[in-house]
Formats: C-alpha cells, structure tokens, sequence
C-alpha cells in the first residue's frame, strides 16, 4: 500500500509539474497542495524548513525541488 504522499506546489511551476508527472508515471497517488491558494500550506513547507516548490512529502521526510532525493523519496512511496 502506498504512503501518503503530498507535493506542495504552485500554479506555473515548471518544476512542480515536473514532479507530480513523474509521481503519477510512477503509479504513485498524492495530494497536491498550492500554497498560493492556501497560507496554511505555505506555513507547512516553512516547517520543513523550505520557502520555496515544488516540496515532496513522504510521512516525515520532505525533499524541495526535482532531484536524486526524490527517487529516493519516490521508493519509499513505494514501499
């Protein structure tokens, strides 16, 4: 079963997309979350320690941006 997975985001970005479309090939369902929809999720991101999206959010581990941290983060959604 996979883990709850969300992907802090905002509206036109790049990055962002980038990310849920490789979630989403990955067969991995997540919650997506426009902090510029919504203060509270940018209040989230700052708490793992971030200011900017796209961040990733596996149970307690949070990666920003569209790298090798998020293959990572990717397996453990798997798992």
């Amino acid at each position: 079963m996979n883990k709850h997975v969300i992907v802090y985001t905002t509206k036109d970005c790049i990055e962002c997309t980038m990310v849920k479309k490789v979630l989403t090939e990955e067969g991995i369902v997540f919650e997506s979350r426009d902090v510029m929809a919504n203060p509270e999720y940018q209040e989230e991101v700052e708490k793992y320690g971030f200011l900017g999206v796209p961040v990733t959010v596996v149970e307690n581990r949070a990666v920003k941006g569209f790298t090798n941290e998020l293959k990572e983060l990717i397996e453990l959604a798997k798992n």
